[in-house]
């Protein structure tokens, strides 16, 4: 994402990918032509993670401002107090997720992580809310469904979405998790996520990314 023209780079976003923990969760850093950042789903569990994200940011002259959740799950906290004390930062998440960011750490123990418990202390993120970031704005979408309080970020302008756990390459989030509800994750997907325009890029919780034309055509859940 390089090479881009100067009269174009006030609208060019930059997007890392990361994949953290044995669960392979994406994180996601965005920024612009300001060097302003935003980190997305804080899932670096192992100090090795840790110091790649850092290294990252570090290494490009970045400046995180914010942290945003997708989701409140344990596999996309765990790094999550790492990433606001290294960064000094505030945190979002829609607050229908706090019940799964207060278990987050019983949960994550259940499968063998030990992790500083992420807190509770989340900016509440609604419907139609504007993130902003250097000259870059992102749109929350509130999709539960996976979880009560799931969202997607989504950038109109150059058209992608980063959609956590509720559309993957292929496949939709499991509904099967307290609060979890697979009618809504469906009304979520079919209202929210895939009326937006087709040539949408999606970049998904896990998995690598897709556009949403090609999950509506290729999907076997939205089939």
């Amino acid at each position: 994402m390089t090479n881009i023209p100067n009269s174009f780079r006030k609208f060019a976003i930059m997007i890392k990918t990361f994949y953290f923990n044995d669960l392979r969760t994406c994180c996601y850093v965005l920024w612009d032509d300001t060097k302003e950042c935003v980190i997305v789903d804080a899932g670096c569990y192992s100090e090795s993670e840790k110091g790649r994200l850092a290294k990252f940011v570090y290494e490009n002259g970045l400046k995180p401002v914010k942290l945003l959740q997708t989701h409140g799950h344990f596999d996309h906290v765990m790094g999550c107090m790492f990433a606001r004390k290294q960064w000094d930062i505030p945190a979002y998440m829609n607050h229908g997720d706090i019940p799964q960011v207060a278990r987050a750490s019983s949960y994550g123990g259940y499968f063998g992580y030990s992790f500083e418990d992420p807190g509770e202390e989340f900016i509440d993120l609604k419907d139609g809310d504007e993130i902003t970031f250097g000259h870059t704005a992102l749109k929350v979408l509130h999709t539960p469904g996976h979880s009560k309080g799931g969202v997607v970020y989504y950038n109109e302008a150059e058209k992608y979405v980063i959609t956590g756990d509720s559309l993957f390459a292929q496949s939709i989030g499991r509904t099967d998790l307290p609060g979890g509800d697979l009618d809504e994750l469906m009304a979520s997907l079919k209202n929210k996520i895939l009326t937006l325009p087709e040539e949408t890029k999606v970049y998904p919780g896990h998995g690598p990314a897709t556009d949403i034309a090609t999950e509506k055509q290729t999907n076997p859940f939205m089939m």
